[in-house]
């Protein structure tokens, strides 16, 4: 990699993807408030957050540098699922997700202020659920891999018995979605992929 990246977040699915497609990369933690405006939709939620975290840590890296954050949330009936505060607020987001098809939404920053690029992007990828029965719900709660997971499951982990199709990214359900960051990376000559 000949261009210095940061990745703006402590994500370990995040760091995983781009450790897999072969990225050196800093991890700086943003600190910000992920808080929902009044009226502000979902699309325009997880855009703005992925901005906010990119441009908060561009301004505590110490050398020039290209600044990559995200944001992922699930949505269904146009609700924003974030993390669950508890094991009762994902027993709920699971049974909301039962049998349903919801969207999961990564909205992903690219920084460089020494080249004055800012691009914010955002991915959407359909995911049906099958329809679950309670021990099915509580079991995969015991697991406690729902901690810590916009939606309260993990496509990655156990959490994919639960998932019967998927009609999108499948690295954007993960939590950043590969092929539409190498493709705005390479677009701005920022990374290349194989040197």
């Amino acid at each position: 990699m000949k261009s210095k990246l940061v990745l703006a977040s402590s994500s370990p699915r995040r760091k995983e993807l781009l450790q897999k497609i072969g990225f050196e990369f800093k991890i700086i933690k943003p600190d910000i408030d992920e808080i929902i405006l009044d009226n502000e939709n979902p699309e325009d939620f997880v855009a703005r957050i992925a901005k906010e975290k990119a441009t908060k840590v561009s301004t505590i890296v110490e050398d020039p540098a290209t600044v990559i954050a995200a944001d992922t949330v699930v949505v269904i009936q146009d609700e924003i699922l974030g993390k669950p505060k508890d094991d009762n607020d994902a027993e709920v987001m699971l049974n909301k997700l039962s049998d349903k098809v919801h969207s999961v939404l990564t909205g992903f920053a690219i920084f460089n202020s020494e080249k004055g690029i800012l691009h914010v992007e955002v991915v959407a990828t359909e995911v049906r659920f099958k329809k679950l029965n309670n021990d099915e719900v509580q079991g995969y709660i015991k697991t406690n891999e729902h901690s810590d997971k916009a939606g309260a499951y993990a496509i990655q982990g156990i959490g994919s018995f639960m998932v019967e199709s998927i009609n999108g990214s499948y690295t954007n359900v993960v939590g950043l979605p590969v092929c539409e960051l190498v493709n705005a990376l390479a677009k701005y000559k920022l990374v290349k992929m194989f040197d």
